[in-house]
């Protein structure tokens, strides 16, 4: 196949690679040497288009530090791109942004898929001013709703997703009678799941385990969920790379928070309230921030109002990547990820894949860490419940336990799995089109 995929976040990007990228990166690593594929990435200072890691990429856009400027001018470029050359590739795979309106769904001559990274909901009304938050909830519920084709990262952002934003279409042609079905691979044992997606009160596991052999499972929406679609969806989770599994888990002194700097999405304030509690209690266990991001500086500032005790048991490391993130990782005694919002964190996955327990907020995406039984959680937003879990993460008999039923459920989602799930998917887009590769 010829794959153009629009890819907001790039490798070199002034503004930072999140899971976004990550993940597409992952996933092309596996494709790259059988398929031809172009990245479409917004435009930064510096960037130039060519060949990187045996990928091409096209830069779109205007090389300016103001990422609104960046993420509109991207925006409308890349519509431009995929106008004038879109007819050159088989399958085209859009990364969904409210903040980027391609409204690519206009240029309806190649086979076309949303990909949706996450479900934010009202939770920009806290995050933004209004005006800006209101465009982008506008755009987060309506443009989805002219396109045909989704991959979803979790199966709770799907239900979040679809259930707000695909009405009823009565005329379209249904799928499996009428009825919306998300494509998940097979379990371990083989079977086919028929269960729900995971209602609000967590009474359904989410676990989506890659397949063996490229094939799909059908798992069809609640009755009242239910709704007609035109096209073809899939559940397709996040990875980690198999290396991860081998490594030896060690107990140092010091709990982990490994992710992007972004305070109020990741929670990071409440993160901090927290281990000033916990640090009475373990005043020898220090805290390590690894990650970079826009509120960096602010964080740094918010750290400075720590009582002196308290902030030189905290050190903010920076982006940490290869070797040394595994290292910080086998000898942490527990991460911790307390964000307001997520969808499936490949840093959860990782921690998982260590060995380590992990404490999670009460979102639903997040939910398969305790139905796995490996780690804790605590009340979104609230920092008490947060020192409660770590506290009782550190006394917890059971914590090494937790880390390796995290391990062994984890180990199903090798990158090289979630490429060839991701690579079926693709063609089964491309042949349900009726189109060939050109």
């Amino acid at each position: 196949m010829k794959i153009l995929h629009l890819l907001y976040e790039s490798k070199g990007d002034y503004f930072g690679m999140g899971g976004v990228g990550t993940r597409a990166y992952k996933i092309y690593e596996y494709l790259k040497d059988r398929h031809d594929v172009t990245l479409l990435c917004k435009k930064y200072p510096g960037a130039q288009d060519g060949e990187i890691g045996g990928l091409k990429h096209v830069f779109a856009g205007t090389e300016s530090k103001s990422l609104t400027k960046t993420l509109l001018l991207y925006a409308y470029k890349s519509a431009r791109f995929v106008k004038k050359y879109g007819k050159d590739y088989d399958i085209i795979v859009e990364e969904f942004s409210p903040a980027i309106p391609t409204f690519l769904h206009t240029f309806k001559k190649k086979p076309l898929i949303l990909q949706v990274q996450g479900y934010t909901g009202r939770l920009y009304f806290r995050k933004y001013n209004p005006v800006y938050a209101l465009f982008l909830h506008s755009m987060e519920h309506f443009r989805p709703r002219f396109y045909k084709n989704f991959i979803f990262v979790s199966s709770a952002t799907a239900k979040k997703l679809l259930s707000k934003t695909i009405s009823p279409s009565p005329s379209s042609p249904p799928v499996k009678g009428g009825e919306l079905y998300l494509s998940t691979p097979p379990s371990r044992e083989g079977l086919h799941s028929q269960d729900p997606l995971p209602s609000q009160k967590g009474t359904h596991s989410e676990r989506p385990l890659p397949s063996q052999k490229g094939t799909h499972s059908e798992r069809p929406l609640p009755s009242r969920e239910r709704v007609r679609v035109r096209g073809n969806i899939a559940v397709i989770p996040n990875g980690i790379s198999p290396e991860l599994l081998e490594t030896s888990s060690e107990d140092g002194n010091y709990i982990l928070y490994i992710g992007r700097i972004d305070i109020y999405g990741k929670g990071l304030d409440i993160l901090l309230k927290a281990y000033a509690e916990f640090h009475k209690s373990f005043p020898d266990i220090r805290l390590i921030i690894t990650g970079d991001g826009r509120d960096r500086e602010m964080f740094q500032a918010e750290l400075t109002r720590l009582h002196n005790d308290v902030r030189k048991n905290v050190e903010l490391q920076g982006w940490v990547s290869g070797n040394s993130k595994i290292e910080i990782i086998k000898n942490a005694l527990f991460c911790i990820f307390p964000s307001r919002h997520e969808v499936q964190p490949i840093s959860v996955l990782e921690a998982m894949a260590c060995g380590k327990a992990v404490v999670v907020s009460e979102l639903p995406e997040l939910r398969y860490v305790i139905i796995n039984r490996a780690g804790l959680s605590f009340r979104t937003g609230d920092a008490l419940t947060l020192t409660q879990s770590m506290k009782e993460l550190m006394t917890n008999i059971e914590r090494k336990e937790m880390g390796e039923r995290g391990r062994d459920w984890v180990k199903e989602f090798t990158w090289e799995k979630i490429a060839e799930q991701y690579e079926q998917f693709l063609y089964k887009v491309l042949d349900k089109s009726g189109r060939k590769s050109v």
